[in-house]
């Protein structure tokens, strides 16, 4: 899996971060996304997923 992100059209939610602070954390500037793992482990697949359902902008992507 890899999850792709475009923080561009991002608004600064944190659902991503709530959901798998592994996976994603926000800019102290303004907000947006960071992802810090493109290729999730196994057991971060489904958070992986779930973050893309849960983010309000659908800037999260996985393929």
């Amino acid at each position: 899996m890899k999850i792709t992100v475009d923080r561009t059209r991002c608004v600064g939610s944190g659902m991503c971060v709530l959901t798998e602070p592994a996976l994603f954390d926000q800019s102290e500037d303004d907000g947006t996304v960071l992802l810090l793992h493109d290729e999730p482990a196994a057991d971060q697949e489904e958070a992986a997923r779930t973050a893309v359902q849960l983010c309000p902008a659908q800037v999260i992507s996985v393929s």
